[in-house]
């Protein structure tokens, strides 16, 4: 599957889904099911690649100001919340993490305390597999490798996340009065 095949699949999705994670992963499951059994492989494939090359300490401390915390679970599910922003939002949020400000929804998480976590979206292309199948999705024999992340920085501290991510510690470092 090509970048441009998984990314258009999950931009249907959000299409049908209403924009909440929850319906776009379960119209994602539903569309690539219909697909070739090698394009749900394709599918995982990319994703493991996406998910590999998104792995990064900045994102992290970007996800833990913003979700108000993040676990090595947390950050792959908020990553998971990402991928059904599409896109756009998603390589933006990669290379510059502190662009997540200016998505309304998390401007408005810095007043509401909303949290934001995809994990059933991780699952697309297993579930996929199994309802497409009724099999298991065969092993990667060649699995990404994830970044070893050598610069992580301390998420708490308040003066370096100001300035690493100095749009996101305006909202939630110091969040704005309503």
């Amino acid at each position: 599957m090509r970048t441009e095949d998984f990314w258009q699949l999950i931009d249907e999705a959000r299409a049908g889904g209403g924009g909440e994670p929850g319906p776009v992963a379960a119209r994602a499951v539903a569309l690539l099911a219909q697909r070739d059994p090698e394009d749900i492989i394709g599918y995982a494939r990319h994703q493991t690649r996406v998910l590999a090359a998104s792995h990064k300490a900045d994102l992290w401390g970007a996800a833990y100001l913003i979700n108000g915390g993040a676990s090595a679970d947390g950050f792959e599910h908020f990553r998971g919340w990402l991928m059904t922003q599409g896109r756009a939002v998603f390589a933006r949020a990669v290379t510059e993490p502190d662009s997540l400000a200016e998505l309304p929804q998390v401007r408005a998480a810095s007043l509401s305390g909303e949290e934001f976590s995809a994990e059933q979206m991780l699952s697309v292309p297993w579930d996929a597999y199994r309802k497409a199948t009724a099999t298991e999705l065969p092993a990667d024999r060649d699995p990404v490798r994830t970044p070893d992340l050598n610069d992580f920085w301390d998420f708490d501290d308040e003066d370096e996340a100001r300035r690493r991510l100095p749009r996101l510690a305006a909202l939630f470092v110091e969040p704005p009065l309503e």
